[in-house]
């Protein structure tokens, strides 16, 4: 498999961000928590070289807390200053107190003047993390478009809550995936349009990386007894889960790989990370 996507309007986002980074004071780094390592989009790093960066794992309610710990450890261990975020519950406060605190010193620089200042905020991340969401949650209104598919975001939109401008951007990925496994990922969570891919074989991939693992999950979530020996068995008990049927009586396995994929990626399937740095031997600093 070999998953390539690199639209134009990506090139466009990436020269917007590095033209407004002399208007910023820092970063907000918009991660999916179920794919840490492949949300991290080498083409940022030039972008939070020697800027204040807050990183915001995001969709933490689809992780097991203790998972996502150990990417808090990985982090942390490398000055990574973080916050958690459900964009989705509509309260990202958390996120306006991490931005304050990491832009301490120009706060106090001009207090000690006896003025406000307002802290100014880029919002980067890979498509589909859920930056305009979590600006909406921010907000507390729906102020930058928000969709469940990669792309949506298209121009530049300021916004202004308590004390801080947000800028929010397009998500960006990057020109070729030297890991297939990352490409696999983010077509999993969704950062590259299902339309530029094969629906059945990113859910027979993605069923053949989580199902031993997982599988008592998906058994549960498709209500069968017990977990077929291979993943195309798997794909078929789905379907006929399901009732997913084409003309003749076979498996219908377009609909049900489409299925399988919006059930993992709305969290029906329960709490599935794709990457965990312990077992999986990630580390971010290698990607400079």
């Amino acid at each position: 498999m070999n998953i390539q996507w690199f639209p134009g309007h990506m090139t466009k986002a990436i020269r917007m961000m590095e033209e407004n980074l002399r208007l910023v004071d820092a970063l907000i780094y918009v991660i999916d928590s179920r794919a840490v390592f492949s949300s991290n989009n080498p083409l940022f790093d030039k972008l939070i070289a020697g800027k204040r960066v807050l990183y915001v794992f995001n969709k933490c309610d689809l992780v097991e807390e203790s998972d996502l710990a150990t990417w808090c450890a990985e982090f942390g261990s490398e000055g990574k200053r973080y916050v958690k975020a459900v964009g989705t519950s509509g309260d990202c406060s958390a996120i306006v107190a991490g931005l304050k605190r990491i832009a301490a010193d120009k706060i106090a620089k001009f207090g000690e003047r006896g003025a406000n200042v307002s802290v100014r905020a880029i919002v980067v991340g890979v498509p589909n993390s859920g930056k305009s969401t979590v600006i909406n949650a921010m907000c507390k209104r729906a102020g930058a478009v928000t969709g469940d598919r990669p792309g949506v975001t298209r121009g530049k939109q300021w916004m202004s809550i308590d004390g801080v401008d947000l800028l929010d951007t397009p998500g960006t990925l990057w020109g070729k995936f030297e890991d297939e496994s990352v490409a696999k990922h983010l077509a999993y969570i969704g950062s590259i349009r299902d339309e530029v891919l094969d629906a059945g074989e990113i859910a027979y991939a993605f069923l053949d990386e989580v199902r031993e693992e997982y599988g008592g999950l998906i058994a549960a979530r498709y209500s069968l007894d017990s977990l077929p020996d291979d993943t195309l068995a798997l794909f078929d008990a789905i379907a006929a889960a399901r009732g997913f049927k084409v003309r003749g009586g076979e498996p219908d396995y377009e609909r049900t790989a489409k299925c399988i994929m919006d059930d993992f990626r709305k969290g029906r399937l329960g709490k599935i990370m794709l990457e965990k740095p312990k077992k999986q031997g990630l580390v971010l600093k290698k990607r400079g």
